[in-house]
């Protein structure tokens, strides 16, 4: 490996062959570097490259190969060889790893990724996806709802099981812990599960409908296995993991242990900002999401198309790529969250549609008339839409609409 230089890891004349993975990557050069030299150096250190001359008398060639400039965006296409197939740290490590550090970018964000079908395909992708919607909760064409009971932590087990139950009597499909609700001592995880799934189950027989519940099960890996055990015996449907603090490896165990119980993965995002929020820095939120649907999830939080709390990438492009064609993996179920109220259902769905799940908080704990209240007036909010039927029309002889339309209109909160 006599004499190779950050040059030969740049050729703008290259075409990726079918089985590269491409990345793209926004790149702001050193004050010292020019742009073609800054790509060359991504390239390098994202595969096998290194600053010095290396005397060696035989390697692999697993060179990157910084193939276009456009501007400010850099293409740059790896040899399938550089991977081990069904590893994503691994792949991670490689394509968003030491480059986010290095002197020779002032910025580096990971765009966007084009996976070539052996990758792809060595990883399992979801067990369900959107059908979930049908083959969970025979939804029809409306979207499927959830909600949190608020605040997020602090509500003792009876509590919270008493507002799920609320919850589910209203019209909602999915009761969910928030991010960091998992195994404390004011609302232990195996007595919320147990007492929430008999809850869920006698709001099964009242209603005649199907709920399920998103039991966060985040933990190091071995107790994630054990509560994902749990969920099994007791007849969950779900489990939910935060799947950036837990990390991609433990996402990919939780995979196998739920596909042995047929049992759907709910992905929160939490910590995602940390790496998408500037824009000209870090992994974008749209890649993120290409790794859970890798990794196996069935359902991740995308954003609120800009109308919650928080702020949004690409939530309607990200979803769409959760929906397309990935060399024959399940699709994923798009999660909408944040700030969302009965007011903004009928603008949330013109912008991202109804195979989707929408999440409300404080949008059905905070009507007037408590949670039962709240949740029928998201559900008569979503039927409304579903219908093609105005909200104010809708809400003229469903009072619990009305009561919610006249707290919170159609605006958008912060």
């Amino acid at each position: 490996m006599t004499g190779i230089t950050y040059e030969d890891f740049l050729d703008l004349g290259y075409e990726p062959s079918d089985s590269d993975l491409v990345c793209e990557f926004h790149v702001e050069p050193a004050a010292d570097m020019d742009m073609e030299a800054a790509a060359s150096r991504v390239a390098s250190e994202s595969s096998n490259g290194t600053w010095a001359e290396l005397h060696v008398e035989e390697f692999v060639d697993l060179s990157a190969t910084a193939c276009a400039i456009d501007g400010s965006r850099v293409t740059v296409a790896y040899p399938a060889e550089l991977f081990d197939p069904g590893n994503m740290p691994q792949v991670l490590s490689c394509i968003a790893g030491n480059i986010m550090g290095m002197k020779a970018v002032d910025r580096i964000r990971l765009l966007d990724c084009t996976w070539p079908a052996g990758l792809a395909r060595s990883f399992p992708g979801p067990q369900f996806g959107s059908a979930v919607r049908q083959e969970v909760f025979d939804a029809g064409d409306r979207p499927i709802l959830a909600t949190v009971p608020k605040p997020k932590v602090g509500l003792p087990t009876d509590e919270h099981v008493r507002v799920g139950r609320e919850a589910w009597l209203g019209g909602i499909d999915l009761l969910k812990d928030d991010e960091n609700l998992t195994d404390q001592s004011f609302n232990p995880f195996d007595d919320r599960l147990t007492e929430s799934l008999a809850a869920r189950d006698e709001a099964e027989e009242e209603t005649g409908e199907m709920k399920s519940y998103l039991v966060n099960i985040t933990d190091e890996t071995s107790a994630m296995l054990e509560r994902v055990d749990r969920a099994a015996e007791e007849g969950c449907e779900y489990v939910m993991v935060d799947v950036v603090t837990t990390g991609w490896g433990a996402v990919q165990t939780v995979r196998d242990a739920c596909e042995n119980h047929g049992i759907a993965i709910h992905a929160h995002r939490a910590m995602h900002a940390a790496f998408d929020r500037i824009e000209d820095h870090g992994v974008s939120m749209r890649v993120v999401a290409q790794v859970a649907r890798l990794c196996g999830v069935d359902q991740i939080h995308t954003g609120t198309a800009d109308l919650g709390k928080l702020a949004n990438e690409d939530t309607v492009g990200i979803n769409e790529w959760l929906y397309s064609d990935l060399h024959g993996l399940n699709d994923v179920l798009p999660v909408a969250s944040g700030g969302l109220h009965p007011g903004l259902v009928p603008e949330l769905v013109s912008r991202v549609g109804t195979n989707v799940c929408i999440q409300a908080g404080g949008g059905i704990h905070g009507h007037p008339g408590g949670t039962h209240d709240g949740a029928k007036a998201l559900r008569q909010a979503t039927d409304a839409t579903v219908a093609g039927v105005p909200l104010d029309e809708y809400a003229s002889d469903h009072p619990e609409l009305a009561v919610a339309m006249g707290k919170w209109g159609t605006e958008t909160p912060r």
